[in-house]
């Protein structure tokens, strides 16, 4: 299945006939209609138990994500993943680290947001349509003949847990060397 989404250029991949209608339906409904809110949106539309716990995962009134959901009987291991992608593509981050007290379990939750960890599974072509949804611009053809340049994008205002970046520090497994 594919669709044209919102005045995009490129046709948007959908897993199922519900997960497009949920796209179009949800995004509706988010605060926003940018990069961030589509692909969260397009991201807990591809499982059906994200589809059918959407108000356990987001919060449409304040635009907060639910990091607790993530501890609800209703997950498989496919849907956690789909949120975990979904938050970070909305949150720039690991939100549901800050769940946790102890640091070795933070360490813990933020590897299971590693691109190792969630592309191993059957959404993963879905997942890369969500990262192209996300970042429209550094995601071009690479058989283009020009590939346009991505340029960072200024972090204030758009993290939703700016302190979360200055309360997680991951240990190096090795010391970093410079060639130059």
């Amino acid at each position: 299945m594919s669709s044209t989404a919102l005045g995009a250029e490129k046709a948007i991949i959908f897993i199922s006939d519900a997960h497009e209608k949920f796209y179009y339906e949800k995004l509706k409904e988010v605060r926003y209609q940018d990069v961030y809110h589509k692909a969260l949106v397009y991201c807990l539309g591809i499982s059906d138990d994200t589809r059918r716990n959407i108000k356990s995962i987001y919060d449409f009134k304040t635009g907060n994500v639910k990091t607790k959901c993530l501890h609800e009987g209703w997950q498989t291991s496919g849907s956690v993943k789909v949120v975990r992608m979904a938050f970070n593509l909305y949150c720039n981050g690991t939100p549901s680290v800050l769940d946790y007290d102890d640091a070795e379990e933070q360490v813990d939750e933020c590897r299971m947001y590693t691109v190792e960890e969630l592309f191993c599974c059957a959404y993963a072509p879905y997942f890369w349509q969500a990262v192209q949804i996300r970042y429209p611009v550094c995601t071009v053809d690479v058989s283009s003949e020009r590939p346009l340049p991505c340029s960072p994008l200024p972090s204030t205002g758009i993290t939703r847990l700016p302190w979360y970046y200055e309360t997680i520090r991951l240990p190096a497994t090795h010391p970093l060397i410079s060639i130059f």
